[in-house]
């Protein structure tokens, strides 16, 4: 979606990364105890969104290879919990370090995998990847002091979404590991390979055997992991209707729970707000990873007093944004991660569309092979709207508006979801008095989608509970 203007100037020259810095195997087995080992199920197979390209076949870990894993798991938590938890982060470092030197192979490999542009997955995932072991490293020894005492709670059964596949794994991993626990992972089946390039990480940082066990496969094996009997702990990642499943799943086992789910977040923009920076921030807050993020400002709350001079720059703004091949580095928008997906993508906007919203989207020439779809913003939504409501998780954005901050609050908390919100205004005792009201897990104060392993991020209502990061992410991983 080239800008008219500039492009009669100068042409953006193609700049895509190597693929070379990646060896893909033809295919990938399970890990378990330390090694890679067949699965007992049918090998599926994991596409490039991109270009629908056959990436590798991968294994399936049927309900005996979970019990393999699980097994492996208990026997080396004895070991791994009895650790002191200096030694402990001392691996956790190692990890970090090892993601860090690796981090161009994972990050072109995420994008391959996944259909995210590379700048993202370069700049944002694998940094934060990194971060998030280096600070939970830091508090392996240190558990006394985060006021949750210092227990490990044994085996964690651990299940991840495909939007930010390796990250949500560190996000997982890390505390479960730095509080003594043992893991068996399972990460999404069409997102696979990270996850399996970083149990070659943990060979290479010579982690004990049976302390990370990655098994790959769809529903079945999640579900396996979710209701093994010597599972201690669950952590869940995804859409809000697995997470019911899950919840009654574990319901009176005695097994600790978080569950991560989806979300419909707010972003609110003030009349004093610059309108600018405002933009920026509406456009990183849903078109940020073709809008395949949780926490994503899919509903656009304007004053009404500046709907229309914000409306114009964001059109503007989404006209020089670059839609391709992800591994272009000039690529804005990538590819919507499955043909599943997209399908749900187009079924809800057209549902929009037929709801009486306006559709526009920026003159976009989408790629004749893989799932696109060009960034979308509906006007003329109301609350009642099917796009105003339910998750579309793709780069849709419906745009509403309000008159006061009450009437802005009272329609940002009206919805089943409540993962994050942004604010955007000049006056600090705004944002304060917004913030104490918004019914969201994290507020976010003129920015969005900014991300730290020292702060807690989690939802309530239908978005799940528990908290992830920081030092609140602790406690799930603890006998408290």
């Amino acid at each position: 979606m080239p800008d008219t203007k500039f492009d009669t100037m100068f042409d953006y020259a193609p700049a895509p990364e190597s693929r070379d810095v990646v060896d893909l195997k033809s295919s990938y087995g399970l890990f378990i105890n330390g090694e890679f080992v067949d699965g007992s199920g049918p090998s599926f197979k994991t596409v490039n969104p991109a270009t629908e390209e056959t990436l590798a076949e991968v294994a399936t870990a049927s309900s005996d290879d979970v019990d393999r894993a699980v097994q492996a798991a208990r026997k080396a938590f004895g070991v791994w919990s009895a650790l002191p938890g200096a030694e402990r982060a001392k691996y956790l470092f190692r990890i970090a370090r090892i993601i860090q030197e690796r981090a161009r192979e994972l990050a072109v490999l995420e994008s391959l995998d996944n259909g995210k542009p590379i700048r993202e997955s370069r700049d944002v995932d694998v940094p934060l990847v990194a971060a998030h072991f280096f600070y939970y490293a830091g508090w392996a020894d240190k558990l006394e002091y985060a006021g949750f005492g210092s227990r490990p709670l044994g085996v964690a059964g651990q299940v991840i979404p495909w939007n930010f596949p390796l990250l949500m794994l560190a996000w997982k991993i890390a505390p479960a590991l730095a509080c003594g626990n043992t893991v068996v992972l399972k990460p999404a089946e069409t997102t696979p390979l990270t996850a399996l390039l970083f149990a070659d990480i943990c060979r290479q940082a010579e982690l004990p055997p049976g302390v990370v066990n990655i098994v790959t496969g769809a529903g079945e094996t999640g579900a396996a992991v979710v209701s093994h009997p010597d599972v201690d702990k669950v952590a869940f990642t995804g859409s809000t209707e697995v997470g019911r499943i899950i919840a009654r799943t574990v319901a009176g086992t005695g097994k600790k729970l978080t569950l991560e789910l989806g979300g419909k977040a707010a972003n609110i923009v003030f009349d004093d707000a610059a309108i600018d920076q405002a933009v920026e921030g509406i456009v990183n807050g849903i078109f940020f990873n073709q809008g395949h993020v949780c926490c994503a400002g899919s509903r656009l709350l304007v004053q009404e007093s500046v709907q229309e001079e914000l409306l114009a720059a964001l059109k503007r703004r989404l006209g020089t944004l670059r839609l391709g091949d992800p591994l272009d580095k000039n690529t804005d928008i990538g590819a919507i991660n499955s043909a599943e997906q997209l399908a749900k993508i187009r079924r809800l906007s057209d549902i929009g569309e037929s709801e009486g919203a306006e559709r526009w989207s920026p003159a976009c020439e989408l790629p004749g092979k893989g799932f696109w779809f060009p960034p979308t913003v509906f006007t003329g939504v109301a609350q009642s709207h099917s796009i105003a409501r339910e998750e579309i998780f793709g780069p849709v954005l419906s745009v509403l508006t309000f008159r006061t901050p009450a009437e802005a609050v009272e329609k940002a908390n009206n919805t089943p979801y409540g993962l994050s919100a942004g604010v955007w205004t000049e006056k600090g005792s705004r944002i304060l008095w917004m913030a104490d009201r918004l019914r969201a897990g994290v507020v976010w104060a003129n920015t969005f989608n900014k991300f730290d392993p020292a702060s807690p991020f989690g939802g309530y209502k239908e978005s799940g509970y528990g908290r992830e990061g920081g030092r609140h992410g602790l406690e799930a991983y603890l006998d408290v």
